[in-house]
């Protein structure tokens, strides 16, 4: 494993798999999609905002997925390398659209979605199309489970996370719920669970812990009902609360940062991204509790950080900002 170095870049490759598409997000918070004046088009996925939080920090990461051939297809992979990520696991797809997403924003900036896939271009991901080459020289290997809904992109992601884990990836799961786009609540959960036992590192959200565990305590108790023997690390987000922690021999809590919450899109996405550029390169940071905090309190100032912006992508940090927020001279 190589030495971390001290200014906490990381060189390591993560490589980050599943969907992009276009959020349209409306131009006021409060409303519903119907009574929105306007939309703000806003580039997003919960795997490409992931990569994406890696490169504007200072990391080394690729997507793989795939992307309708046409203009909103054209202009994501563009932004892909515009941040530095690598786009040589991205395909195209004639036939199909690149997906998209319209959000609601709650005058709370929480969020509520209205999808555009029938099929869309990032379910349409065969495991033949997959660079198999990098995936294999991939660090970390992340995913969510919007990948799992349908064949044959179900397929093509269980086939890049066992190439992923044969190579030496440490495996990074953020299941990133998205109820509507499942046949049901039982199969969203099933499914979700299906390849729970695999992953290193799992980060959910208080709301993800309720629905998998199937009762409403956030508590120690349902969190450790998550935990397999494979896992080094399990993280429980807690929206402005922070976030909470667990390993094999240790647990605890870090606080969040007080910021004027604008829209929550991309928090989750930018808080794993903050945490899987710290560790590439130092994986024993997770096991060696002082330091995991010291992470945990940058992650979670990417994530508040990124709450203050609309959109996911444009929200993300830059390292500077996250050292304002860190040494307490952020103003809201």
């Amino acid at each position: 494993m190589a030495a971390t170095n001290t200014s906490g870049s990381s060189n390591g490759l993560i490589v980050s798999f599943g969907e992009m598409l276009i959020d349209f997000v409306p131009t006021v918070s409060g409303v519903s999609l119907a009574e929105a004046p306007g939309f703000i088009k806003a580039p997003g996925g919960a795997p490409a905002n992931v990569a994406i939080a890696v490169t504007r920090l200072g990391g080394n990461a690729a997507f793989v997925g795939k992307l309708g051939d046409d203009e909103f297809g054209q202009m994501l992979a563009g932004i892909l390398k515009e941040n530095g990520v690598s786009a040589e696991g991205v395909n195209f797809d004639k036939d199909a659209r690149t997906a998209l997403a319209f959000v609601t924003l709650r005058a709370d900036g929480e969020r509520e979605f209205m999808f555009y896939r029938n099929p869309s271009a990032d379910m349409l991901l065969t495991p033949d199309e997959l660079n198999l080459d990098l995936i294999r020289s991939a660090k970390v290997f992340h995913y969510g489970s919007i990948s799992l809904i349908v064949e044959p992109c179900r397929s093509a992601h269980l086939k890049a996370m066992e190439v992923a884990k044969a190579a030496g990836a440490l495996l990074s799961y953020d299941p990133n719920l998205r109820l509507p786009l499942w046949s049901s609540a039982e199969e969203a959960r099933k499914q979700i669970l299906s390849i729970w036992n695999q992953a290193e590192v799992i980060k959910v959200s208080d709301e993800e812990l309720q629905f998998l565990t199937q009762n409403d305590n956030v508590d120690d108790e349902s969190a450790m009902s998550l935990w397999h023997d494979n896992l080094k690390l399990l993280l429980v987000t807690l929206g402005d609360k922070g976030c909470r922690y667990y390993t094999k021999n240790f647990r605890g809590a870090v606080d969040a940062y007080r910021v004027k919450t604008v829209d929550t899109t991309g928090a989750g996405d930018s808080f794993v991204g903050a945490l899987l550029y710290k560790i590439v390169d130092d994986q024993a940071i997770i096991e060696d509790e002082s330091r995991l905090k010291e992470v945990l309190k940058y992650a979670c100032a990417c994530g508040a950080i990124t709450t203050t912006k609309k959109g996911a992508i444009p929200a993300l940090p830059t390292p500077s900002q996250v050292l304002t927020v860190l040494n307490g001279t952020a103003t809201e």
